[in-house]
């Protein structure tokens, strides 16, 4: 193959063929010589292109190593994997893309409030003064206010950790009872 984009096209016309159910793309893209470039000029093009992509997310950075493009940085979501590699994968010196974006997931604040909810009216025996807050930032849920009793905070505290990419929980809850 002479360009990724010819690569890429051939794994994708051999998907399409009825009955095929997994395609193991082992073509190698041989540059002609007019379209090589070296190193440098590759890691620039590649990152030039991903910051000119209104499509490819910020973070992204991109180095060249004989044709060869390695992404790193992170994404929230695997489109925006998939619009970094379409920045730069029709650029000329491209042999192969390495994708070695990672995804993050951020902590969805409305998901740990409704079970930190769920949990106080679990535990409400009988009804009390218990007022929780739970804040998220990145994969940290921090959870302060008052509660009554230690099975109260136990049940908070387990909600919290339940919450959709939660990482740590930093517990400054106050008991009262």
């Amino acid at each position: 193959m002479p360009s990724y984009p010819q690569y890429l096209g051939a794994a994708e016309a051999a998907r399409r063929v009825a009955g095929v159910t997994h395609v193991g793309n082992h073509l190698e893209v041989v540059l002609p010589p007019n379209d090589r470039r070296d190193d440098a000029l590759l890691t620039t093009a590649a990152n030039n292109a991903l910051a000119a992509s209104a499509t490819a997310p910020e973070g992204v950075q991109a180095t060249a190593k004989n044709g060869n493009l390695t992404l790193t940085g992170a994404v929230k979501y695997l489109s925006e994997r998939a619009a970094a590699e379409s920045a730069v994968s029709g650029l000329t010196g491209v042999r192969n893309i390495k994708d070695e974006i990672q995804l993050v997931f951020d902590v969805d604040p409305a998901d740990v409030n409704r079970r930190v909810r769920e949990a106080l009216g679990r535990n409400r025996v009988p009804p009390d003064d218990a007022r929780v807050v739970a804040r998220a930032s990145g994969n940290t849920v921090m959870l302060g206010g008052r509660i009554r009793t230690r099975a109260q905070r136990d049940a908070v505290v387990a909600a919290a950790w339940r919450g959709h990419a939660v990482e740590f929980v930093i517990d400054e809850l106050d008991i009262t009872g």
